[in-house]
Parts: C-alpha cells; sequence; structure tokens
C-alpha cells in the first residue's frame, strides 16, 4: 500500500516504525523539521517538511495512487481539513484524529463521512476503554476481546504462587483439561517467545492466552490468579483519559481523582457529580496516605508525566492496592515499569495505531491489538473460502513458527486450536504472530 501520514508526532512516528515493517510505501509530512530528522535517519520513508493542509504538498504527495491518508497532527482541525483535502485529491480512504468526544456520535460520523473523512480516532478515549476493561477484568495484566465477545486474550504475569511455574504445556495439558484455552505467547526478559509443547514457564513470565467464556476460572485458577470486584478506585492526573474512566465508573463505585491544576480540577467537578475531586500535588505521599490510598482496590495513574505514573503505581502497589495501572508514553519506559510490579501499563499511541493498523492489513482481518512492551500483534481473520488455512490440520500447514492459532468460532460457536483442528470457510480465526512472520500468515487468509 501507499500511505501517506500527517504529523510525525508519536502516533505518528510510531505508526510509521510499523508500516515500514509492513513493506508498505510511507510518506511523511510535518511541519516541524526536527521532528522529521530522527525519522528519516531511522526508517525508509520519504518525508516533507511543511503543513499538511498544502495544496502543493498535497498535490505533489498524492499525485501517484495513495491506499491511505492518516493525519495524526497535534491539531484536530488540521486533521479534518487535511483529510478532507486529501480525499478530493485522490486519496482512497483518509481517517483523522481528534480529540472531541461529540464527532463520534453516528449522525456526525456519518457526516465527516459525507465530506471525505472515512474514519475518525481518538486516541484517549481509545485508551480509556482499554483502562475501563482492565477494571472490569481485574486478574489480568492486558485484555481484549475477539470473536464477538466470544473468546478473550488475558495476560498473566508468573508469580511464585502460580502453579504452572517450571511445567511444560505437555505436563499442564496432562494434569488439567485445556480445551478452553490456550498459552499462545510467552515474554521473557526482552523476548517473546511462541510456545510449543516442551516449553516450562517461568517466575516473571507474562503469559498470553486466548480463552473462551467457560475457560476463565480454570486459566485464572492454572496462572494463581483471580478477578475481583473494585469497588475504590483512586484516579491521579485529569487528563482526557482521567475523565472519561471516572465518567463511567463513578456510577458503580467510589471514585476519588487528584489533579494538580486548580482550573482542571473546577472544570471537571461540572462534568463529574459523582467524583471527588482532589486539587493537589500528584506526587505528595502524605496527601496519597492522607487520601486512602491504601483502601483502595484500584489505582489509575494517568497524569501527562511517564515517571510521575510509574512511581506512583509502585507506591500504590506497596501500600497494598490490588491493580495499578499506569499511562506510559515513554516507549523506553515501558519495560522497565512492567519489570519492577506495575500490573498493566497504558499507552494511547499504541492503542491509536493499533486501531489504525487494520486499515492497512489484509482485507479479512477484522481486528488488530499490538501489543504493550512487545512487537507482537494479535489479529482476528475471517477466513474466505478457498483460503489456504483450510486445505489440512493446522499442523500439516506448516504454519510459520513465529504466529500461532489460538482459536476462533464456527456459526458462533468457539473453539480453541490444536494441530488436529481443521480451519473451514467462514470461520473467525485469532492469530498471534511476531513481526518476521505477519506477511507469511496473511498469504494462509488470502
Amino acid at each position: 500500500m501507499r500511505i501517506v501520514i500527517a504529523g510525525a508526532g508519536e502516533v505518528g512516528s510510531h505508526l510509521a516504525k510499523m508500516l515500514s515493517n509492513e513493506n508498505h510505501e510511507i510518506i511523511i509530512i510535518d511541519s516541524e523539521e526536527n521532528r522529521l530528522k530522527p525519522i528519516d535517519s531511522s526508517l525508509d520513508v520519504l518525508t516533507y517538511n511543511g503543513s499538511a493542509t498544502s495544496i502543493n504538498i498535497l498535490q505533489d504527495v498524492l499525485q501517484k495512487k495513495t491506499d491511505l491518508f492518516i493525519a495524526v497532527t497535534h491539531g484536530e482541525d488540521t486533521n479534518i481539513t487535511a483529510s478532507i483535502l486529501a480525499k478530493r485529491l485522490g486519496a482512497l480512504k483518509t481517517i483523522a484524529r481528534i480529540d472531541n468526544l461529540d464527532y463520534l456520535e453516528h449522525s456526525t460520523l456519518e457526516f465527516f463521512k459525507s465530506l471525505g473523512i472515512d474514519s475518525l480516532i481518538y486516541p484517549e478515549l481509545i485508551a480509556a476503554r482499554e483502562v475501563l476493561s482492565l477494571l472490569h477484568e481485574t486478574g489480568t495484566t492486558e485484555f481484549m476481546e475477539f470473536c464477538g465477545g466470544k473468546l478473550a486474550m488475558y495476560v498473566q504475569k508468573l508469580d511464585e504462587k502460580a502453579p504452572i511455574l517450571n511445567k511444560s504445556l505437555e505436563e499442564i495439558s496432562i494434569s488439567h483439561s485445556t480445551d478452553k484455552y490456550r498459552a499462545v505467547a510467552i515474554k521473557r526478559a526482552e523476548k517473546t517467545i511462541i510456545p510449543r509443547g516442551k516449553e516450562q514457564f517461568q517466575l516473571g513470565d507474562l503469559v498470553y492466552v486466548i480463552s473462551t467464556i467457560e475457560g476463565i476460572d480454570e486459566m485464572m485458577e492454572t496462572s494463581g490468579k483471580e478477578n475481583f470486584e473494585a469497588k475504590s478506585i483512586m484516579i491521579l492526573g485529569g487528563s482526557r483519559i482521567g475523565k472519561h474512566v471516572a465518567l463511567y465508573m463513578q456510577k458503580k463505585c467510589e471514585v476519588k481523582l487528584i489533579d494538580s491544576d486548580p482550573a482542571k480540577c473546577e472544570a471537571l467537578s461540572d462534568i463529574l457529580e459523582d467524583t471527588l475531586i482532589i486539587n493537589g500535588d500528584c506526587r505528595n505521599i502524605e496527601l496519597l496516605e492522607q487520601e486512602g490510598i491504601s483502601r483502595m482496590d484500584a489505582f489509575v495513574s494517568v497524569t501527562g508525566n511517564s515517571e510521575t505514573n510509574i512511581l506512583s503505581c509502585l507506591l500504590a502497589k506497596k501500600m497494598g492496592v490490588k491493580k495499578t495501572i499506569a499511562e506510559v508514553e515513554n516507549m523506553e519506559y515501558i519495560n522497565l515499569a512492567e519489570n519492577i510490579g506495575i500490573d498493566t501499563i497504558i499507552n494511547k499511541k499504541i492503542a491509536a495505531a493499533s486501531r489504525i493498523f487494520r486499515h492497512t492489513t489484509n482485507p479479512n482481518v477484522t481486528q488488530v491489538k499490538y501489543m504493550t512492551g512487545t512487537e507482537a500483534e494479535v489479529i482476528e481473520f475471517n477466513v474466505p473460502a478457498n483460503a489456504r488455512i483450510t486445505r489440512g490440520t493446522l499442523r500439516s500447514m506448516e504454519f510459520p513458527k513465529d504466529a500461532i492459532v489460538g482459536g476462533g468460532t464456527r456459526d458462533g460457536v468457539p473453539f480453541i486450536a490444536t494441530g488436529d483442528t481443521i480451519i473451514k470457510a467462514n470461520d473467525k480465526i485469532v492469530v498471534f504472530t511476531l513481526p518476521t512472520s505477519y506477511d507469511k500468515i496473511s498469504k494462509f487468509f488470502s
């Protein structure tokens, strides 16, 4: 595909990095030359220094057939204008980043489509929904539903209480009925492993599991985890993410939100009627103790500072909070944060990039989840008639070694895949893959 990205900020540069690994032709436009220099030196992409709303630049960039135009600058107005212009100048599909929730209403979406914008992306809302999913599924560090909710992916960090420590997949399959869930990957230190029968689970492993609804309790028991109801939540940071989380959770449980900006606190108090808004320094340990951090079931730190989010979550964990969630936008800190005891890391640029990424893939792809802290992806495919994947058992397929089929649904009924599974046309299939195998597995679903 030929893809033009307007905006070389965090989301744009991360997208460029992801897409450059997929053999796409990438062009990036940005008005700040210092943002383009590191991209020029590290990625095989073409860059343009200038405004994304410049007719001359857009005509130059779009004179060749362009499959996708993605506007992710920091300015919502710029993104909308650039996308409309790009569509009129020949881009086949356009996506614009926004920061106005009203634009996502159905009637407004239809209006934007009439103007030429095919899809709107709101990174903070996507990240907030991830947080809400994790507050519902409290026993996992990452969560995502597939196949209409019939299957879900859970990520479990193994501690000393995990019954499966030092046991191989083969040993576990003998002692436990594993037809309702399947481990599809292990992240160990900096390495992501697609596990085979002899692979043993080790202390500190992050284990990625695909499970049916019926298999959740047994899967949790196997990993030594449990879900609990979060009845009290403390949120650090009145960001858009913090506001959306509080707005949804305040009707269900006790919510306290702390922010250092008096004006922001005043504005939030008008919106969040059932949330206790506290104006104070998020780094003030005495304040956190005074507001009862040790009594909280969950702690969500979404200030604009990754270091503050990491340190405050560590404090919350030390004080006995069961579930900690930190927004970490500095990519270099993600592995560190995962390895020092924080339950879950969220990153809005990865969340947004995952949503955009599915527009660039095989037309049979219906969902993509780009995993935080790894280069791995979880992809949901619709299996077309006569696809290569339907020509025998998975064991006989010579499926790429850096990818694995976790499960799927057939006529709405979920199943967990094994080597003897035969995939059929119209199945929905969930595949976990490393970047080295993406092009290969895509051919199985063509």
